[in-house]
């Protein structure tokens, strides 16, 4: 099977082809169904494509000409070296004539043909310079002209200033027109839905409705075309169930209004860069800020964002995120009229900052640098910024920032530098100060990362265009779609390996089968089942290897299904190992986790943060592969999640009132512990312990 392709139909034998099936409802009342095109409109379309097409062919040629060019001239600036003596001095040369005559005549460029030219008398310090006319002077006249080292100079420089311009108009063509991140060509369509040129088919109708501002989550104002996806994700994913509150609707309100006040650029800001510079006490009932520094895989990254935006939205402050880490690259701006990326001239060395660091928090308070942990006095002048380490290497000094004493004195702080790879909100809903208002604006406490998620993470539009054409090519006509998100924990040594291990590939599939997410397999050959209907299921697949959807799909392809259902499975990328560094990887990761979120159903493995994001999305409660031991699939090989929130792996299970370890998951009924990570913390909608 190519990846991501569509394959060949299995279940009936009487299925339509992948081309001619009959094109089902969308998400609701969104069809995917069009009326045919108009030849004037496909006319149109396939000439602005051949007239891209040809634009690009002919700066490059002129890049390619260029480039050969240059040579060429240096060449002749040699030859013209070695041909002729040069005049060494700095005023004009002058013009041979007959050795007898005391005056030349010059001849002036430009004015009638060779040997026609006007001749003006020049003059210099008395002397004629006048050309005499004669033979000599004809035969002066007919000899051909030298190109001058001048104008050859001139023409190299035309060339080499010419070089960077072809160079930033090849980029500009590279820009105007969006990438396909996939590694195999993209699908023909009739309808481009992303390019800036063409016919959006999904603009709104009569015949489609959907919300596009997702209850209020987002605003009016943004500019459409820039961040495609934050108007258009609503056309792909179902609509939710689960309403943002009004009090969470108003508290982003009054988030964006502080990002835009003291955002860079900001006097604001400026002043709090200055005096952070100076190291000088910080006056701070006008803005206080928490810097996320950015290191983790991209499912991380999408989770530690979304807990330091909760935890700066109910301490008020203003959210920062570092620049350097390709978070342009994968989402745009989340909030109007200001930039959540720190500036480039932000004044501290952050990426120095450790565990160990003397502005690490756990350090202060190790050192009673700040005073015991019921009264979290400063033993000495309040600091300008202190680094909170909540890294998965964290020690137990660290952990005390999920303290309420703690968290009174670091609310006088005026900088926090926060460094994480995890999703901490399950332990702020275990600090007392926090609780009401973690409980006003979450009522449906599950819906914490699918509410903050849809709000802050809009993937560019390079990865949205991905995204939609992949879906609309080969998941949008089919009446179900089931992701299956794999990742293999399995490990050789100290390596990590992605198989093939057929106890995953059975675990899989016993897991969609007994939850009746996918139909049984035939026992019969393909083609001899007696039942036979035209539903179709795609099924999207994402793994670092190809192996398990291609062992999918033969076994679909050898035998079909029992109910004549035809499954049809797709993967658009198999990297074979994560490379978290690379950043067409985590575009293409990013990409994937947003075609699981598109899903219906959805499979994922246990202990990954990927899955963990699409779920979250995607607004849908998952089932959950069990990590297997000593390579025996598990009995049973999945269950359905309590929530679909994410995990939190490296919770503390320190009782800050009873200083004491205790059990954090049978503290309040809403926070429990994981079904994949028994020792982590999940919110669940729960009312009873």
């Amino acid at each position: 099977m190519v990846m991501g392709r569509p394959s060949s139909s299995h279940g009936s034998s009487g299925g339509a082809a992948a081309g001619d099936e009959e094109r089902q409802p969308l998400r609701g009342s969104l069809e995917t169904e069009r009326a045919p095109a108009p030849p004037s409109l496909l006319h149109a379309v396939e000439e602005a494509k051949r007239g891209s097409r040809m634009w690009r062919a002919s700066v490059r040629a002129g890049l390619v000409l260029c480039l050969l060019s240059v040579p060429a001239v240096l060449l002749l600036m040699q030859w013209q070296a070695a041909s002729s003596p040069q005049w060494v001095f700095e005023f004009p040369e002058p013009v041979a004539g007959d050795d007898e005559q005391e005056t030349s005549r010059f001849v002036v460029m430009g004015r009638g043909g060779v040997g026609d030219e006007e001749r003006l008398p020049l003059q210099q310090q008395g002397l004629e310079t006048e050309r005499a006319t004669g033979p000599s002077a004809a035969a002066e006249a007919k000899k051909p002209r030298r190109l001058s080292p001048g104008m050859m100079r001139a023409a190299l420089v035309v060339c080499f200033l010419a070089v960077p311009a072809f160079v930033f108009l090849l980029r500009w063509q590279a820009g105007a027109s969006l990438g396909w991140l996939f590694d195999f060509d993209p699908p023909a369509e009739e309808y481009p839905d992303i390019q800036d040129d063409m016919s959006d088919d999904l603009s709104p109708s009569p015949h489609i409705e959907y919300d596009k501002l997702l209850g209020g989550l987002l605003i009016e104002g943004f500019d459409e075309k820039s961040c495609r996806s934050r108007y258009q994700f609503a056309r792909y994913h179902k609509s939710s169930a689960r309403i943002p509150s009004p009090y969470l609707i108003q508290r982003l309100r009054k988030q964006e209004a502080l990002q835009k006040k003291c955002g860079p650029g900001t006097k604001l800001y400026k002043k709090a860069a200055e005096q952070l510079r100076s190291g000088q006490i910080i006056n701070v009932t006008d803005c206080k800020y928490l810097f996320l520094t950015i290191h983790a895989g991209l499912g991380n990254r999408m989770l530690e964002i979304t807990s330091a935006f909760l935890y700066a939205l109910i301490t008020n402050r203003v959210l920062l995120v570092d620049r350097y880490k390709e978070i342009a690259d994968l989402f745009c701006e989340p909030f109007p009229d200001t930039s959540w990326l720190v500036p480039s001239d932000f004044p501290l060395n952050y990426g120095e900052f450790t565990q160990s660091s003397p502005e690490s928090y756990g350090n202060m308070v190790q050192n009673k640098v700040v005073g015991g942990n019921t009264d979290r006095s400063l033993a000495g002048t309040r600091p300008p910024y202190v680094y909170v380490h909540l890294d998965g290497n964290y020690g137990f000094h660290d952990k005390l920032f999920y303290c309420e004493d703690d968290q009174q004195f670091l609310q006088g702080v005026p900088w926090l530098i926060m460094r994480t790879d995890m999703y901490f909100i399950p332990s702020l809903f275990l600090i007392p100060a926090y609780e009401d208002e973690l409980s006003r604006l979450f009522p449906e406490k599950d819906t914490v990362f699918h509410h903050l998620a849809r709000y802050l993470l809009h993937p560019t539009n390079n990865i949205w265009y991905s995204v939609t054409k992949y879906y609309r090519s080969y998941l949008a006509k089919a009446e179900k779609r089931v992701g299956v998100q794999i990742r293999i924990f399995e490990t050789k040594g100290i390596l990590q390996r992605n198989g093939p291990f057929p106890h995953i590939l059975n675990q899989i599939l016993s897991c969609a089968q007994n939850e009746k997410l996918l139909p049984e397999i035939s026992m019969t050959e393909e083609g001899t089942t007696s039942t036979k209907n035209n539903r179709t299921i795609a099924v999207l697949t994402t793994s670092l290897s190809s192996w398990y959807s291609d062992r999918i799909q033969e076994k679909y392809n050898n035998h079909g299904t029992v109910d004549g259902t035809t499954v049809k499975v797709y993967q658009p990328s198999h990297e074979e190992y994560q490379r978290s560094r690379n950043k067409k990887h985590n575009m293409k990761a990013l990409a994937e986790i947003y075609l699981l979120s598109m899903t219906d159903v959805l499979i994922t493995s246990g202990f990954s943060t990927f899955g963990y994001a699409a779920q979250g999305l995607a607004g849908v409660t998952p089932w959950i592969m069990f990590r297997s031991e000593n390579h025996v699939t598990p009995d049973p090989p999945c269950r359905r999640a309590m929530s679909m929130e994410p995990c939190f792996h490296q919770a503390p299970y320190y009782d800050c009132k009873a200083k004491r370890d205790a059990d954090l998951g049978k503290v309040v009924p809403y926070v429990r512990h994981c079904e994949d990570v028994s020792w982590g913390l999940k919110i669940v909608n729960g009312t009873q312990l």
